[in-house]
């Protein structure tokens, strides 16, 4: 008789703990998907700068870099001025309704994208003029759902780091499900510049496109989007104690005062700078250097038709540097005995040589190799610059995230830079300051005082 009780309990108790499993599992992989959208649509909005180069701005005259550049600032825009609503959203409505915010903020930039399509595709007339530059109206809508953008992926992201970072998935480590989301993420990226070249334009060569064929790859990513919300509406995420503070409760000190989270600001603004610089202009450095005669080949070829469409040396270009995130990303998985400062030393210093490198021979290649260094510093200097704050985490997510508009101050730098110089060769060197400062970070400013530990505090 025992022995009959024994083994439906055992079942049930296996049951029990695959069942646990599953349901643990589940919300993991609908946050990391939604951060893989956000991956996507953030280079999908970079690489459509080139595209609206040739369409809302043939007539910008001697500010085109500048204003095509400013549709990636927009974005980043989103994430300085929002990065810390969406840590107050999280502190007072949790995690799940932040993240439900930020899809409905994401669902409305593209919308706005719709519109700025519609707008130029049937009043193309409807322009204005700055100096000698004809700007259309369209152009101004595009930006405003490129801020609109970049406000969700910055509320989105300050839930996705320090969730999946404290989540409780069985059998993993917080840098492994770091490195899992982020490499997913890389996905979005790396798939994203062949999506704008051959599903929205179908391989049409870039000067020969318009504008009316955005509007049916629109209507299919906001009819995406929204399955996603609505989903997402109907899933159980559990909340992660001890990263936010409770409603109501007031932080005793400022996130400011820890030294190594406040330098790590300084480094993430920089990294992401860099990061966001090479994967939106070298499409236009491309260019400039097409026109001037400089061939440049991929394994022996100038050019990438397939089947009849012009894939284009400038849209492979893009999918190999992202493409050096996801492979990065997935190798970085394997390194659990190497600690994050000294990953960050190696990759900082390498990229800051090839930099230095691809502006003194032209190459691009060496630009497009750095994707692949550049893949594990988020992660890197996420962890250690939020290493012991405790119900700090969230708060610091939230600032960190607003640091990420380092993405579009360097990328416009860099195009106003190109206008003046009338190259985008040397622009390359603003690059080069900024693979430095995260250099500084992994070698010196990463330390944590004894008072700015909280996980020591008893």
């Amino acid at each position: 008789m025992g022995m009959i009780d024994i083994q439906p309990a055992t079942v049930s108790a296996k049951t029990s703990t695959g069942v646990k499993l599953k349901n643990r599992l589940l919300p993991f992989a609908v946050v990391t998907f939604i951060y893989f959208i956000v991956g996507f649509l953030t280079t999908v909005n970079e690489q459509l700068q080139a595209p609206l180069k040739f369409t809302f701005l043939d007539d910008a005259g001697s500010l085109k870099n500048t204003f095509t550049t400013l549709i990636t600032f927009a974005f980043f825009l989103g994430y300085l001025i929002n990065g810390t609503l969406g840590s107050k959203w999280v502190n007072a409505k949790g995690y799940k309704n932040t993240l439900l915010r930020g899809l409905l903020l994401m669902l409305s930039g593209l919308i706005m994208y719709l519109c700025a399509a519609l707008l130029g595709d049937n009043y193309p007339y409807l322009v204005f003029q700055v100096g000698d530059s004809i700007i259309a109206y369209g152009f101004i809508v595009f930006v405003m759902g490129s801020y609109l953008m970049g406000t969700s992926a910055a509320v989105i992201q300050v839930v996705v780091n320090p969730y999946v970072a404290s989540y409780d998935l069985p059998g993993t480590q917080p840098v492994q499900r770091l490195n899992i989301t982020t490499a997913i993420n890389s996905i979005g990226t790396t798939s994203a510049p062949f999506f704008v070249t051959v599903v929205m334009f179908s391989g049409i060569s870039i000067e020969n496109i318009e504008i009316h064929q955005l509007l049916w790859p629109l209507m299919m990513l906001i009819a995406c989007v929204l399955a996603v919300t609505v989903m997402t509406s109907k899933l159980h995420l559990p909340d992660i104690a001890h990263t936010r503070f409770a409603s109501g409760e007031v932080p005793q000190r400022s996130i400011w005062s820890f030294r190594h989270f406040a330098l790590g600001v300084l480094a993430i603004f920089c990294y992401v700078g860099t990061e966001v610089a090479i994967g939106a202009n070298i499409n236009l450095y491309a260019f400039e250097l097409m026109d001037s005669g400089h061939a440049i080949s991929f394994f022996g070829r100038t050019d990438l038709i397939i089947g009849g469409m012009d894939f284009g040396i400038h849209a492979l270009l893009s999918t190999l540097y992202w493409g050096g995130f996801l492979v990065g990303r997935f190798v970085a998985s394997f390194f659990s005995n190497i600690s994050a400062r000294l990953q960050l030393t190696v990759a900082a210093s390498l990229s800051t040589v090839l930099v230095i490198v691809a502006m003194i021979t032209q190459n691009l290649w060496f630009l497009v190799a750095i994707g692949l260094l550049h893949s594990t510093m988020w992660s890197c200097i996420f962890s250690l610059s939020t290493k012991g704050l405790n119900k700090y985490t969230s708060k610091a997510s939230g600032v960190f995230i607003s640091a990420v508009f380092g993405g579009a101050v360097f990328t416009i730098m860099q195009g106003g830079l190109a206008d003046i110089i009338g190259s985008w060769r040397w622009t390359w060197s603003l690059n080069v300051i900024c693979e430095l400062v995260i250099l500084c970070y992994a070698l010196f400013w990463f330390r944590i005082r004894e008072k700015d530990n909280l996980d020591e505090v008893v």
